[in-house]
């Protein structure tokens, strides 16, 4: 029999404004211990330079973080002309310098715009991709270079927002997948000059936005004056992260066929698919409760997929 791990048990989705300088697993492993949670994760992580918004999953809340590891993502970045890294941001070895021309405001919107739509990026190799169980960066530390495959992405809009001395600051909304700094060396090559990523935020993931996250020093001051459970007013609900999918609530009856693995017929008019799945309330006041992810067939069955387990939360 497994030893339980240590920690509370608490579910819910932390939306963390990551800290520049330290990987996403080094700020999931702070976040932990601020709230003494038995198990979180992160849905994506973010390179050690960028900041701005890391979803963090606490509990049951972890049996979801694949929905929104497909979601969009939106970021602002500042490309550096006229020196190329080794990793492509700017926390790389400079591998080589260049001249930066002159180019005016039409001529680079016109270059960034040949840049949206639906196109093949090949994945750096300072990535966390795996190859054989290992990361990428891990090769590349290594100076082993890895055959990469091209993979189909979607830049949905880039604005030009700045253009300085050197350098200029883009906002980009983009699929899951797409590399911005691949992005910003893509168009430095373009220019003739070569550029790098100076600085990365993440503004969007998937419903989530800056505003509505807290920073690991907020965490800090508030367990400081009162105590680790006051920092459970940050946790929003596991269904917070499914609001693209359509939802079916089900009574206490089919509810306990679906927890037993049982598909189950009820009457609606959705198209076959996943969807949230929710258990009527007790009462008219009662709130409906989140139980899961289920799937429309073919059929009009609705089959469980992923449920909560109620006996494993607070």
């Amino acid at each position: 029999m497994g030893r339980r791990k240590k920690g509370r048990r608490i579910s819910g989705v932390l939306l963390l404004d990551k800290p520049t300088g330290i990987t996403s697993n080094k700020a999931l492993t702070k976040v932990r211990w601020l709230f003494d949670a038995n198990k979180v994760g992160h849905t994506g992580s973010l390179d050690p330079l960028a900041t701005g918004v890391l979803p963090l999953c606490f509990g049951e809340s972890t049996k979801f973080s694949r929905y929104l590891l497909e979601a969009d993502k939106a970021y602002r970045t500042t490309a550096k002309l006229g020196v190329i890294t080794d990793s492509g941001d700017s926390d790389g070895e400079v591998l080589e310098t260049r001249a930066v021309d002159d180019f005016s405001r039409e001529q680079l919107l016109a270059l960034i715009n040949k840049f949206t739509g639906t196109v093949e990026q090949v994945p750096p190799m300072y990535s966390a991709l795996k190859h054989k169980g290992k990361p990428l960066y891990e090769y590349a530390r290594a100076g082993i270079e890895i055959e990469r495959k091209k993979r189909e992405i979607t830049i949905f809009s880039i604005e030009l927002l700045d253009i300085r001395d050197g350098e200029f600051d883009l906002e980009v909304f983009c699929s899951k997948g797409t590399y911005i700094r691949t992005l910003v060396e893509d168009i430095g090559e373009a220019l003739g000059c070569g550029a790098h990523v100076s600085m990365l935020r993440r503004i969007e993931a998937g419903p989530f936005s800056l505003p509505q996250t807290v920073t690991i020093e907020q965490l800090e001051t508030l367990k400081e004056l009162e105590d680790v459970s006051s920092l459970d007013q940050f946790l929003l609900p596991t269904d917070i992260m499914l609001d693209g999918f359509q939802q079916i609530c089900v009574n206490n009856e089919l509810s306990g066929s679906i927890f037993n693995g049982q598909a189950v017929r009820i009457p609606h008019s959705l198209e076959p698919g996943l969807v949230r799945l929710y258990l009527e309330g007790n009462s008219e006041s009662a709130d409906k409760l989140f139980i899961g992810m289920a799937e429309v067939m073919d059929d009009g069955e609705i089959a469980p997929r992923r449920l909560v387990n109620f006996d494993s939360t607070d």
